[in-house]
């Protein structure tokens, strides 16, 4: 059970009619509070437990719960956090809006004027890309079909790991052959297309278990609670078969499951398809963050080298 998990636990427990309420510390009183709190903002799951965790992180650096924390000692660890531990522009904005929010929303308390907080500078890297036989290869030798499946759907439809995870029986529309994600990045539903293959995949595993609701069901000891299972797997168990596929399938690239989503996106690019319609496949906001990928496409390098050559002709 994951720590964002585990205090939800802890908020039933205690929110609900059990008779005997479980005894928490001053830090789980403090994150339950603002998993409360975080729960009324309407943020997303992925970010409730991004900023859980970086309070846990800040109260275990010093010790004691993050509501005692002094505004020098807060501004140390950032100071810490940024020149011994080398924090990266993605760590610092998670840890800075997660702790911003915890003064912000749970113990109201002003953001210290002395701390001017410089996120590390972003960094315009291309991401890593697959090509089709990597993501072949490296999918196929995924041991467990539950996690084969998974991944499969990730790469086919372009979803991000939980929205691939967080699939529910529902939101599969044979009839038109889409998959309609709910609630994505920035709390935007979108469609998309729903390969032949993939259906037939999906199919296939739903029969293995008959979860009315999941379409990746938290397993339980053996398998045995898929069926009735009210969560769906952990994606961390996910991230860790990826991570052993690639190194049997002795792929160098420092590759993660949102990898597969760039290489959906340019494989897409490479056979065809219009900047514009991936784009709303992936979800984003602008074409900007889509355009990234024409510098990827083997195709259109090949045709700009061809266009090139041809007019350095006589030089």
């Amino acid at each position: 059970m994951n720590e964002l998990a585990r205090l939800k636990e802890l908020q039933r427990q205690i929110t609900g009619s059990m008779e005997e309420v479980p005894q928490v510390s001053k830090m789980e009183q403090m994150q339950l509070q603002m998993l409360g709190d975080m729960q009324l903002a309407g943020l997303a799951e992925r970010t409730q437990e991004s900023y859980v965790r970086s309070i846990r992180k800040l109260s275990e650096h010093y010790g004691k719960a993050a509501d005692e924390i002094t505004d020098e000692e807060l501004r140390e660890y950032f100071l810490f956090m940024m020149n011994v531990k080398k924090w990266n522009r993605v760590t610092s904005t998670i840890a800075l809006c997660g702790i911003k929010f915890f003064y912000d929303h749970t113990i109201k308390r002003e953001w210290p004027k002395a701390i001017r907080f410089q996120r590390a500078r972003h960094d315009k890297k291309l991401p890593v890309i697959l090509s089709r036989k990597e993501v072949w290869n490296t999918l196929a030798l995924v041991r467990l079909a539950v996690y084969r499946v998974c991944l499969q759907t990730i790469y086919s439809c372009g979803l991000r790991l939980q929205e691939g995870t967080r699939l529910q029986v529902r939101d599969i529309d044979s009839a038109r052959m889409v998959i309609h994600i709910r609630s994505g990045k920035g709390g935007k539903d979108r469609l998309v297309p729903l390969p032949t293959t993939t259906l037939e995949i999906l199919r296939q595993f739903w029969k293995t278990h008959r979860n009315t609701v999941w379409i990746f069901p938290a397993c339980g000891r053996g398998g045995i609670h898929r069926p009735s299972a009210e969560e769906p797997m952990n994606y961390c168990s996910v991230q860790d078969a990826f991570r052993a596929a690639l190194k049997q399938a002795k792929v160098s690239k420092k590759a993660t499951i949102h990898t597969l989503r760039h290489s959906y996106a340019t494989h897409l690019l490479d056979a065809g398809v219009g900047l514009r319609r991936i784009q709303e496949y992936l979800g984003h906001a602008s074409p900007e963050t889509t355009a990234i990928y024409t510098h990827l496409t083997e195709a259109s390098e090949k045709n700009a080298r061809k266009i090139i050559n041809k007019l350095m002709e006589g030089l």
